[in-house]
């Protein structure tokens, strides 16, 4: 498996036609989860951990208003660990899959997710259109994982204890995949949303809360990158319309792709 990530993650044969819906050019792509004992403790991240100091080069950039870029906040040991857990969640007891939209098109990207399945636009515990099987359970070390990105971010502990995240999606994306612009509201609750990049950089476009046009701010996201965007900024437009093939290290598990975890509260009881 560590020996053919794209196999898989996704390849150029799962392109898939991202057509139709807001999420038109691109998908949301889900895979294992980060580490539990099993591989080696729980994940902190944050400057303590070798990420980024804010305040210099390659420090932390608010680009909007309670959107914040902590560039290099996860070390490489849990780069790869994060790998091989995504790994496990790709498998099952629900596989990664490119996702149906309603109007027929079918994400380019490819997605699982651990807590609560996300299909369009809903949250479900089953995933009905996948297998019928329920997701994987939400691990408690990738809660605390948000709670301290959470912090770090905002440089804000009391926000990052305040922070329970019950659900991620991984999108993972090969060289061809794009998501288009579009808001992440299927969520009951505002809280912030947590992004994790691994693997090929990307182009990630965040624009405003009003539509998906211009203005928007292109962000650099390399592998190890943290985006926590909330506030006022909790709807904006965000999509990516361009992948850097190439440019993983090998060192995170992938030779190739790039894989997203977003940590999210749903606001769902159960």
């Amino acid at each position: 498996m560590d020996e053919e990530p794209l196999t898989l993650f996704g390849g150029p044969e799962a392109g898939g036609t991202g057509a139709g819906g807001p999420y038109a050019g691109g998908a949301h792509d889900v895979g294992p989860g980060i580490d539990g004992p099993e591989t080696g403790g729980p994940l902190t991240g944050g400057p303590g951990a070798g990420g980024a100091v804010a305040g210099g080069p390659g420090g932390r950039v608010e680009p909007a208003p309670g959107a914040v870029h902590v560039p290099g906040w996860l070390p490489m040991d849990q780069q790869r660990r994060l790998v091989e857990a995504c790994r496990r969640w790709a498998t099952g007891p629900v596989p990664m899959r490119h996702t149906r939209l309603p109007r027929g098109g079918v994400m380019s990207v490819r997605t699982v997710c651990v807590g609560w399945h996300w299909q369009p636009y809903r949250y479900t515990r089953t995933a009905g259109d996948v297998n019928g099987a329920r997701v994987a359970p939400f691990p408690e070390w990738l809660a605390r994982l948000g709670r301290r990105a959470v912090a770090d971010a905002y440089r804000d502990p009391a926000a990052g204890e305040a922070y329970q995240p019950d659900t991620a999606l991984i999108n993972f994306y090969d060289a061809q995949a794009r998501m288009g612009m579009h808001q992440d509201k299927d969520e009951r609750s505002r809280a912030p949303v947590v992004s994790l990049s691994i693997g090929d950089s990307c182009v990630f476009r965040f624009g405003n809360t009003e539509t998906r046009a211009r203005p928007y701010t292109d962000v650099a996201l390399r592998s190890g990158d943290l985006f926590v965007f909330g506030g006022p900024s909790r709807l904006a437009y965000h999509g990516v319309p361009r992948i850097h093939p190439g440019t993983a290290d090998p060192a995170t598990g992938l030779s190739g792709g790039r894989l997203n975890i977003t940590l999210r509260v749903t606001g769902l009881p159960g």
